[in-house]
Order: C-alpha cells, then structure tokens, then sequence
C-alpha cells in the first residue's frame, strides 16, 4: 500500500467534496434513493491478499464472506461490520483491512454484506449480526467484533444485545471512529465540525432516520451510548480530533470508566474520521494495533 502525508488528507477530503452527502439534508435524501436504485459492487478485489482465502455463502439471505489465512490453523474469529453511513456498500479499504487481520492475527474474519438504508434497519441488522457471531463462536471456539463509522455503532450493538439476551461477554469489541448517538446532539458537535472535511449533522440526522427504523433514536440499538455497558468485554476505541463523532467518542471513555469496563482508547490528534483506514504512516500504526488488540484477546 502506498503511503500517503496525512496532512494531505484533509485537503484531499475536501476537495474531492467527501461531505456532500452530509452537509444537505436534501442531498442526503438523494443519496438514499440513488443508492437504492443503483447499488455499488460489494465484491472483494481481485488481489487481496497473497496470504489469506476468500470464501463466500448465504446466510439468512445475505451474502457472507470469510476471509482465512492460507497457512497455519486459525485462532478464533472476527465479525468486521463495515461502515459507510449505513448507506454505502463495503469499499476497498474495508476489504483490505479484513484480509490484514485475518493474515496477521491469525484470525478467521466473517464480513456480513447487511442491507443498506433504505431496505435495512438497526433492529434487524443487529439481530442478524448477533447471530452471525453466535454461529462464530460455536464454529470457531471464540469470535469478537468490529467495525468502523456505522459499522462501530453495529458492532456496540450488537455486543450490548449479545450481553444482556445471550448472556455473551466478547473478548474484544473493536470500534473505529464509530457513530454512538444517532440524535447527533452532543453540544460540542459544533466546535468540531469546521474542522471536519468528511461528516456533517444535516445528512447524519437524515441517514439516522432512516436507519433507525421503529426504534426510539436513544435506543442502543440504534444509539449504544445510551446502553448499559457494564459487563461489557473489553473495548478498543479510536477517534480522531477532526472528527464531528470526536465527542461521543470521549463520553464513551468516561461511560466505561464508571462501569468498569476496560477500554483502550487510541485518540488520533488532528486526525479524520476513519483515519486507521487511510494510507497514511499514522493509520498504518493504528492498523498495527488493532492487528495486536485481536491477536491477543482472541488466543487469551
């Protein structure tokens, strides 16, 4: 992967006009429906990774792709939910990240193709994921979960329901830059968001209507902020300064310090959203942590 200055990015971001679809409440309503009228291709690239095996099946009407490295017995599993404002379909970098994992923690990585907005719901796509870890686990003795931006807000879902319906504590719950209050009503959203080439609140609040379906916005299964996290397995956070979810992110820190649940947060100064995603030395770092997070709770 070539590495790019992360200063650069910004710039880049906005210039390519990466916040479109959030900074108009009506350009995100056109955004839905070209979606939905023309999906994009979930398809992995063609070169990967030359050290893991890329499968496919249908499970419970989604496509399902495993990632596995080639050589060696896998230890565990990894859910990686990907993200995309609940409205775009998995990309490059997500698929490249998985195969990371899966290489370089020895690891099995399961990646749920979920229903986008405006045919999928928070409800439903949580239900679903759960089971697909439940099915992880009794498959391969042990799987966490992950996930970056919407992807992140799944993945904390998912873990809150998977305590308190199963009974299921996982041993890792991997969040990037994810979304944690759908209300996008944090008072230090708007101290953040002249900074930030990538998210606005005008398009978020459309997306989270959609998304959340019947469900109160303040449900966790829609906004998992507002969930109980105590008896939470351990969580790996990482949030960047530029980012308008920047301030959830640290209510989070505090909410799982006061329920004594272990959090490991990696806060990316001057930092985009999704910054360990990105072809920059500072996200290739972070990249490397969460290699080494997984690796170790999943062989503990």
């Amino acid at each position: 992967m070539v590495t790019v200055p992360s200063g650069i990015v910004a710039p880049a971001l906005r210039l390519a006009r990466a916040n479109r679809t959030f900074v108009s409440a009506d350009e995100a309503r056109r955004h839905v429906r070209a979606r939905s009228l023309r999906p994009t291709s979930y398809a992995p690239p063609g070169r990967l990774h030359p050290d893991v095996r890329v499968d496919v099946a249908e499970h419970g009407g989604w496509p399902v792709y495993t990632v596995a490295p080639r050589i060696g017995t896998p230890v565990g599993s990894l859910v990686y939910v990907h993200g995309g404002g609940w409205v775009n379909q998995i990309v490059s970098q997500h698929w490249h990240l998985a195969a990371q994992i899966a290489a370089e923690a020895n690891t099995t990585v399961t990646v749920p193709i979920y229903p986008l907005i405006p045919f999928g719901t928070a409800s439903e796509v949580a239900s679903h994921i759960g089971d697909l870890v439940r099915d992880n686990i009794d498959r391969y003795g042990s799987a966490g979960i992950g996930g970056d931006s919407a992807g992140g807000q799944i993945s904390l879902s998912v873990a809150l329901s998977l305590r308190d319906s199963h009974g299921i504590v996982l041993p890792q719950t991997m969040l990037i830059s994810p979304a944690l209050d759908l209300t996008w009503s944090n008072p230090q959203i708007p101290r953040v968001q002249p900074t930030d080439p990538w998210l606005a609140t005008p398009g978020g609040k459309v997306f989270a209507e959609y998304w959340r379906g019947d469900s109160d916005l303040l449900d966790p299964v829609v906004s998992p902020l507002f969930g109980d996290l105590a008896g939470l397995g351990p969580i790996t956070l990482f949030s960047g300064t530029r980012d308008v979810l920047n301030p959830d992110a640290h209510l989070l820190v505090e909410k799982a310090a006061d329920a004594g649940v272990e959090l490991d947060y990696h806060e990316g100064v001057g930092q985009v959203h999704v910054f360990p995603l990105l072809p920059t030395r500072i996200g290739r770092d972070a990249r490397a942590v969460i290699v080494s997070r997984i690796r170790s709770s999943l062989s503990a």
